[in-house]
């Protein structure tokens, strides 16, 4: 059951890029960021009301707007990057960034021992995301490295500030996980005077797609309950390959061969961690 979360969390999260990066297209990408995380925050603010929460602590909150803080960073340094540097250099290192920290964090510090076979399946992980994510051949540069890197070491904290939440806590850790995100984007958002105002259906969007989002990193949290650490966060991290494959069937793009073999290496790899299981 852990597997399926964090593979549901991966199309949520998959499904909210897609339609942002559509969305960035048209307004300021920031702009989209902030709405989509609003329209998150009252969608879990109304199902943590519905959720029972027998011990909401403040440890619980603080590890969840911890999380927050973390989505916050991945995302305006990512959006920053991409704006700055080579898509193909910054989204694989942001990527590669959020899977390879929490699995250090998992194996090392809560003593998690995954299987053979899940340690190859984690293995094949990482180069299958580089791959995926690769959407140029340029030269190699710099620019938007280190925005790549530190977008990671956000996603990162994101996904590790949630293992020690209580589950007593309910919903409410990830409401204040949303409203810590949208505190984080609000100077980015002033730093780039970009405007909020946009057409109604385009605000809408956002604000589902924000939905979406938020059913993911509820998802991602219960799969941790469910699932080491260390897989649940590869099998979620593995969110590139949906907009791939929705720019192939609805953008009509062509894979390259860089990204079909990419595609080729997350299958094996949610392969081998689904048979481990």
């Amino acid at each position: 059951m852990g597997e399926a979360l964090a593979l549901g969390a991966a199309l949520c999260f998959g499904i909210t890029d897609f339609v942002s990066a559509l969305l960035a297209r048209r307004v300021h990408s920031a702009a989209v960021a902030l709405v989509a995380q609003l329209g998150g925050t009252a969608l879990i603010l109304v199902a943590a009301l519905l959720v029972p929460a027998p011990a909401v602590t403040a440890g619980a909150l603080g590890w969840g707007a911890l999380s927050g803080v973390g989505t916050g960073i991945g995302i305006a340094f990512l959006f920053r990057g991409m704006g700055t540097g080579q898509l193909s250099v910054v989204v694989p290192l942001s990527d590669v960034g959020g899977v390879v920290l929490p699995v250090l964090v998992g194996v090392t510090l809560l003593g998690e021992r995954p299987s053979v076979l899940a340690w190859l399946g984690i293995a094949a992980a990482a180069p299958a995301l580089w791959l995926i994510t690769r959407v140029g051949c340029g030269r190699p540069t710099a620019a938007g490295s280190a925005d790549g890197l530190v977008s990671g070491l956000g996603f990162a904290l994101q996904f590790v500030a949630l293992v020690p939440v209580d589950p007593a806590a309910g919903l409410w850790p990830l409401v204040a996980s949303r409203v810590a995100s949208v505190v984080t984007i609000l100077p980015v958002l002033r730093a780039a005077r970009a405007s909020l105002r946009m057409p109604r259906r385009l605000a809408l969007a956002a604000v589902a797609s924000g939905a979406v989002g938020t059913l993911a990193i509820a998802c991602y949290t219960l799969a941790t309950r469910q699932q080491l650490l260390a897989v649940a966060v590869v099998l979620t991290a593995l969110y590139p390959v949906v907009p791939v494959l929705l720019g192939l069937t609805v953008l009509r793009e062509r894979l390259t061969a860089a990204q079909t073999a990419g595609l080729g290496l997350a299958g094996a790899a949610v392969g081998l961690i689904a048979v481990a299981a």
